[in-house]
């Protein structure tokens, strides 16, 4: 099934944030009001009617909708989302470089790529909209909330498929830290692959028997009393693919609160992040042909 895309933007970015929007579906309900109340039951009424009195709810079409106006399937009603008492992250990215095409940060622990359930204006993409003015920007590869590193962001869309695909194709070297309990008993470097797919909890993997889908280069950089610096080479892209690899090998990453068991949730301890760095990244520019090299100034 094909999503539906919207033609433009009826309303304005704010303060680092696009509009979101949702098509309505089969279905029906007396007024917009009624629709939001059933589609988002986690927002207050007072909340909706709020948003709808200050006319920040519009149609396709830029049409300011009121809590009675009729709702049909087709429509597209855009708004802003909104999250009450963001708790603050107190790390923050740098700049590492910028041209007409690229812009590469260095990202904090802790801070998500883009918003998603309890994070909106704490996440890197709304960060750097509000603090560098660039309304296109979109993330190119993934990086955990949990960890810091190399992150390269296109801002120019006439280009932005040329560097997507050029991700897509694996046209990339990518190299991690990480620390994690010495393994005496194994002979390095070695090369880890194993078949990854979801856990019964959706946001955690598991390893599995049948045909390999991931693998990843391990070599230990320096011994640390119990624990060992490694250098993880991702050959493939798998969600927690380092993460897991490591806690199969019997040394998950120090601060890993999903591998080998994923904790209760809880709050941050930011004295405490996950030690794993997206250290550097290598590529051939697919504009240029010339060769791109990133490196993170954090450490373990």
């Amino acid at each position: 099934m094909q999503v539906q895309s919207p033609p433009f933007l009826p309303l304005p970015v704010r303060d680092g944030i696009a509009p979101s929007y949702i098509w309505i579906p089969e279905g029906h309900w007396d007024n917009v009001f009624r629709f939001l109340q059933d589609h988002f039951p986690d927002v207050a009424a007072h909340t909706w009617q709020a948003r709808l009195d200050k006319h920040e709810i519009v149609d396709q079409h830029g049409k300011v909708l009121l809590a009675d106006s009729a709702v049909k399937r087709g429509m597209c009603i855009y708004y802003y989302r909104e999250i009450e008492n963001e708790t603050p992250i107190p790390y923050h990215e740098e700049i590492l470089f910028q041209d007409e095409h690229l812009l590469v940060v260095d990202k904090p622990h802790f801070l998500p790529v883009i918003p998603s359930g309890r994070f909106l204006q704490e996440t890197l993409l709304v960060r750097l909209k509000k603090n560098t003015g660039l309304m296109d920007l979109t993330p190119i590869h993934r990086l955990d909330r949990e960890t810091a590193g190399v992150m390269l962001f296109s801002h120019n869309p006439a280009t932005r498929g040329q560097y997507q695909s050029m991700f897509q194709r694996k046209n990339m070297a990518k190299t991690y830290l990480a620390v994690a309990k010495h393994l005496s008993e194994l002979s390095f470097p070695l090369r880890h692959c194993s078949r990854m797919e979801e856990a019964e909890k959706f946001f955690v993997m598991r390893e599995v028997n049948g045909i390999a889908n991931s693998e990843t280069l391990i070599d230990i950089k320096e011994r640390r009393g119990e624990n060992s610096l490694y250098q993880l080479q991702p050959v493939t892209g798998r969600k927690h693919q380092l993460r897991l690899h490591m806690s199969s090998l019997g040394a998950p990453i120090v601060n890993d609160a999903f591998y080998p068991v994923a904790l209760p949730c809880k709050a941050d301890d930011f004295s405490a992040p996950l030690q794993l760095l997206a250290k550097s990244i290598r590529f051939d520019d697919p504009l240029t042909g010339r060769e791109r090299y990133f490196e993170s100034r954090k450490s373990l």
